[in-house]
């Protein structure tokens, strides 16, 4: 069979699989993935200081930092906002123009103003600490669903998902494979997928395991198929390596 043949056929037993309806992927595939993604991360996962430990607030301010901002970029300017903020009644009381100036030169200034109303929202209705549960996450202005997710899964341990832009393309690489990954239709089906793939335990290492996947092998252009994990169980592998 050609190869652009083979790249069908794949799809085509994936959609089968996985549901072209938005189905979610079979049990026995969902726990391959989850098995060879743990595996990889724990031997080739990014020691990032966001890690170590997991707080609730160094969790939001590295997820902040990070939306439209490459990690090595961000990897200065976190260790020079905590020495500077250390917690979130530090930051909520500093003055809002003295933020934005610590944030240069990140850029995109509505995220330092967003970090600190979200301070100064938690420490007056909930003493100073950022709560666990979605619905009072997502309560805030400037926490949206993946940042909850983030942080109620890194800082908290709980089974929540996330679909970050690393998150989403490889799940839609291996789990849908075509059509247009920005619908909503297959951005509902993508979180789908995120939430039916959790594991019972160590929800963590997984969701950290999915972006790092995401960032350092299943990249934008020139995906590293040959180290990948789950290429065998992979949608797109037949295209991609074309």
């Amino acid at each position: 069979m050609a190869r652009g043949g083979r790249a069908a056929a794949l799809r085509a037993r994936n959609g089968r699989q996985a549901g072209n309806g938005g189905e979610l992927p079979a049990p026995s595939r969902r726990a391959a993935f989850r098995r060879r993604l743990l595996a990889w991360y724990r031997a080739n996962g990014r020691d990032l200081p966001w890690r170590r430990p997991a707080d609730p607030y160094h969790v939001l301010v590295s997820e902040i930092m990070l939306q439209q901002t490459q990690v090595d970029r961000v990897l200065p300017k976190y260790q020079e906002w905590l020495a500077k903020y250390p917690s979130l009644e530090s930051l909520a009381a500093a003055p809002v123009d003295e933020v934005v100036r610590t944030w240069y030169p990140l850029g995109y200034n509505i995220r330092p103003r967003r970090l600190h109303s979200i301070a100064r929202e938690a420490v007056t209705r909930y003493g100073g600490q950022l709560p666990e549960d979605e619905q009072t996450l997502l309560g805030f202005k400037g926490i949206g669903r993946y940042t909850a997710g983030a942080i109620r899964s890194f800082a908290f341990g709980r089974r929540a998902a996330i679909l970050d832009t690393n998150v989403a393309r490889v799940l839609f690489r291996v789990f849908v494979g075509g059509g247009n990954p920005r619908q909503h239709a297959t951005r509902k089906r993508l979180w789908a997928i995120s939430e039916a793939l959790l594991p019972r335990k160590h929800v963590f290492d997984f969701n950290q395991g999915l972006m790092d996947l995401g960032a350092m092998v299943c990249a934008p252009r020139n995906p590293r198929c040959a180290a990948c994990p789950v290429r065998s169980l992979c949608a797109s592998r037949e295209g991609l390596a074309s």
